[in-house]
């Protein structure tokens, strides 16, 4: 019988010689991810940056500020008045025309120019019990339709509380041009329907404080005098007529 060979259980630790003969191990190519890896650059994290509030969103917050601001404010003036309302109960002055006088009135033919003089008594009241009126000079402007019949004024003085105070001066016109139909009309009539108008500037007094003295304007509507004839002078009238006043307030850049 032929003998059967066997090959040998133990393995070969030789080192596998390379195929060209350098005895080192063979090379094999890079693969795809060593490659990527081999270029991909070293990761920094970079520090974040501050986002920037868009101009839209800073200007709603200052308009909604803004508007806050102003309602509080409007509040607090709302609550002062109704509190210095209540304490003091402050009321207008009365003016009233007590007395008025057509001294003169002539009108020159040649050249219709008007030279005229009254006599007028104003009654002014202030009904407050706790603010004192201190007035500028009053100036007065009296007319007859559209005719300036005389112009004149008051001294200044101070009103105080419950007072009543007499004012009496001249008003006087010279050198007036008038209309002719106008003319004619104030040569024609017995009685002068008048107008009156005073304007001043007038502050309170409140105790030790005082504040910013605001316009006044008074207008005395309806006044009738008589109209002198010849030499023969025209007797004083008393028509107690009542004036009406306003009072003109200016804050800031407004005027009520």
């Amino acid at each position: 019988m032929a003998d059967r060979v066997y090959p040998s259980s133990k393995p070969n630790l030789q080192t596998p010689q390379a195929v060209n003969g350098g005895g080192r191990p063979p090379s094999f190519p890079t693969t795809k991810a060593q490659a990527y890896g081999a270029n991909r650059p070293v990761y920094r994290p970079q520090p974040m940056k501050p986002r920037r509030r868009s101009s839209r969103g800073c200007c709603c917050a200052c308009c909604l500020w803004l508007t806050l601001i102003l309602i509080a404010l409007v509040l607090l003036a709302a609550i002062a008045g109704g509190v210095f309302y209540v304490l003091y109960r402050p009321r207008r002055p009365d003016f009233t025309v007590s007395s008025i006088r057509l001294a003169a009135l002539n009108i020159t033919a040649s050249n219709q120019q008007l030279a005229s003089r009254l006599d007028l008594s104003v009654t002014a009241r202030n009904p407050n019990k706790k603010l004192v009126y201190i007035y500028d000079p009053i100036s007065i402007a009296v007319s007859s339709g559209s005719v300036n019949v005389g112009d004149g004024s008051f001294p200044a003085f101070v009103h105080g509380t419950k007072n009543t105070t007499i004012l009496k001066t001249t008003v006087s016109t010279s050198g007036e041009s008038v209309d002719a139909s106008a003319a004619a009309d104030l040569k024609k009539k017995s009685k002068l329907p008048l107008e009156i108008d005073l304007e001043t500037k007038a502050g309170m007094k409140i105790g030790g404080f005082k504040t910013k003295k605001m316009r006044i304007k008074v207008h005395c509507a309806a006044v009738d005098v008589a109209v002198p004839k010849g030499k023969t002078a025209a007797s004083p009238s008393t028509p107690d007529a009542p004036c009406k006043v306003k009072l003109r307030i200016k804050i800031w850049k407004w005027t009520f």
